[in-house]
């Protein structure tokens, strides 16, 4: 198990309405030096759906994606220990300083994607926000669907974009 220091820099700007945070990025995710980077990981095809466009493609278009729809995206782990992309295996957790966005932009609720961030959340987080914990789009959720995850997701987000 390696201690590895978050590679993605948060995407946010003083327009951001809302925070979406995932935990860690997957190994894949770090190779391709970006969130969700994962072919598979649905979050890219949900929250364009949402958002009532096409999936963005290349990083910086997912970058504009983001800001053009007031959405600041991070995850809530700056450092850990972690095998591989396994959120089980997390130890030795140093937490993200989400004041850098809550300074900068007007944030109106905040989201995690998945169980794992959330728990984290609340461990590490005392920004007075509660954050609303979304089904996981990681491809290891196989029990929702990507149409599931649209209308859960839609359904809780929907209001603030």
């Amino acid at each position: 198990m390696e201690r590895i220091v978050h590679p993605i820099d948060a995407v946010f700007d003083k327009n951001s309405e809302i925070v979406i945070l995932g935990s860690f990025p997957s190994v894949k995710s770090r190779e391709y030096g970006f969130f969700y980077g994962h072919p598979q990981n649905r979050f890219w095809r949900v929250i364009a759906r949402i958002c009532g466009e096409d999936t963005p493609q290349s990083i910086e278009d997912k970058k504009a994606f983001l800001l053009r729809n007031h959405i600041a995206l991070w995850d809530v782990i700056e450092s850990c220990e972690i095998t591989g992309s396994a959120d089980s295996s997390i130890k030795n957790v140093v937490p993200n300083e989400l004041n850098k966005i809550l300074t900068t932009a007007d944030i109106k609720a905040v989201f995690t994607n998945g169980k794992t961030a959330q728990r984290l959340y609340e461990k590490y987080n005392k920004c007075g926000f509660e954050a609303v914990c979304l089904p996981s789009t990681s491809p290891a959720n196989a029990a929702w669907s990507e149409d599931m995850l649209f209308d859960y997701w839609s359904e809780r987000i929907k209001e603030y974009l």
